[in-house]
């Protein structure tokens, strides 16, 4: 849809502050009313990106259950655990489009406005990686605080991302099979 695709354009280009309605009609061609006819208001453009957002993490993160293969991302984790994968699948897909990514997970947006189980499918692949729902949990958890940390520039210069998250993986993938 051309709203939302103008909408996530001035999201990755300004930033969230940049997001308003009058900025997203005047990127259409259209008056700012125009738009409320499509939208009731910023807040549902904002629950429509969010809502792509988990969908493209979600259909990332399902593909990579399914093992390394033509399409498969295996990226930089470079496990071929489950873990791993679903690992490389979210940190590839989250560093690729941050704007949304922190629309979706740093905001204070209102979940509610999300499809009723998007939230539960999206991160149903940590669950089958791992088989606990505490693990899977733990396992989300460590992805996102990594890829919010690689996203700000946290880690010392010089640091091993790549083997930090193998790390990660490795040990995550250790604890599912302990259980």
């Amino acid at each position: 849809m051309a709203v939302i695709d103008a909408a996530r354009k001035i999201l990755d280009l300004e930033g969230p502050d940049a997001l308003t309605m009058r900025h997203v009609a005047d990127a259409l061609g259209i008056r700012a009313p125009s738009l409320y006819k499509h939208f009731a208001n910023k807040m549902a453009i904002e629950a429509a990106l969010v809502t792509g957002a988990m969908v493209e993490i979600g259909e990332a993160t399902h593909a990579a259950l399914h093992g390394p293969g033509p399409g498969s991302p295996v990226g930089p984790v470079g496990t071929v655990g489950t873990v791993g994968r679903v690992l490389a699948a979210y940190r590839a897909r989250c560093l690729g489009h941050a704007a949304v990514y922190r629309l979706a997970t740093q905001s204070s947006f209102a979940r509610d406005l999300l499809p009723a189980g998007l939230e539960d499918w999206a991160g149903n692949p940590f669950y089958v990686a791992t088989g606990d729902p505490s693990l899977a949990q733990a396992v989300w958890s460590f992805a996102h605080g990594m890829v919010v940390l690689e996203l700000d520039g946290r880690f010392p210069p010089g640091s091993d991302l790549d083997a930090t998250w193998r790390a990660g993986a490795q040990a995550f993938e250790r604890a599912g099979t302990t259980r």
